[in-house]
């Protein structure tokens, strides 16, 4: 039963690999790794899901080039069905962010079957794809991770291969960008709280380099501000800005 609630959970997955050969491109590969952050009204709060997993075969090369996880690194790691209890509490009744959800979603369910687990992700999570919005707001044009990063001015730069969990945050801060204009995020909620003497601090303005040039009025010109002041009060039998009455 899906819960219509304000947690969101942003998502993405590695792989061993696709299968070229099936319509369903996650049979015969696994995923490898999970990495899940919650959003909740627009903030992170510093609950995430985040595991490595052994897929019990080979990682292909191809695969292996683009998130540099190798066969010696998960041989340690739990198997799928350890950890599926676990990523199904974090994620049932969320919804989930996702770029190109197809792809992560086919292989989670592929993964829940396996394990004989009877778990649709549809039937339990409103499913949100970005990469569908994306090519929605920008139709005909590369709507990729780092191009969306570059378009919305995010900061990507530590990122140099795939990883699950560095994208998931990576696609929280592009998901807030295309839905809000938000492209910052700050875990919780204690920035809007802050009584910090940082938030309190007049900062002078600045063009060009030079200091915004305040010009006084001229004793005249007050008295012929107070002069037009009292004209309008006789008139009006008491004026808001008459603070003596």
């Amino acid at each position: 039963m899906i819960n219509h609630s304000t947690r969101q959970i942003v998502l993405d997955t590695e792989t061993t690999g696709m299968n070229q050969e099936s319509n369903n491109h996650y049979e015969g590969h696994k995923i490898i790794e999970i990495g899940a952050v919650e959003v909740i009204n627009r903030r992170l709060t510093g609950n995430h899901f985040h595991v490595y997993i052994n897929p019990e075969r080979l990682i292909d090369e191809d695969a292996f080039k683009v998130h540099g996880i190798s066969d010696d690194f998960v041989k340690d790691k739990p198997i799928f069905k350890n950890i599926a209890h676990d990523f199904i509490k974090f994620i049932d009744g969320a919804e989930l962010i996702i770029h190109n959800a197809s792809f992560d979603v086919g292989f989670m369910d592929y993964e829940f079957r396996l394990c004989g687990l009877d778990f649709k992700t549809a039937d339990h999570c409103i499913v949100t794809d970005t990469l569908a919005m994306a090519r929605r707001l920008f139709p005909g044009k590369r709507n990729n991770l780092d191009v969306l990063c570059e378009r919305y001015q995010i900061d990507n730069s530590h990122r140099t291969l795939h990883g699950a969990l560095l994208d998931a945050e990576i696609l929280a801060e592009v998901y807030l960008a295309m839905t809000g204009g938000q492209t910052t995020l700050s875990f919780n909620a204690e920035d809007n709280n802050s009584s910090s003497s940082e938030n309190n601090i007049i900062k002078r303005v600045e063009r060009n380099g030079a200091p915004l040039k305040v010009i006084k009025a001229t004793e005249y010109e007050l008295s012929e501000h107070k002069s037009v002041l009292k004209k309008i009060d006789k008139k009006s039998s008491g004026a808001l800005w008459n603070l003596n009455k």
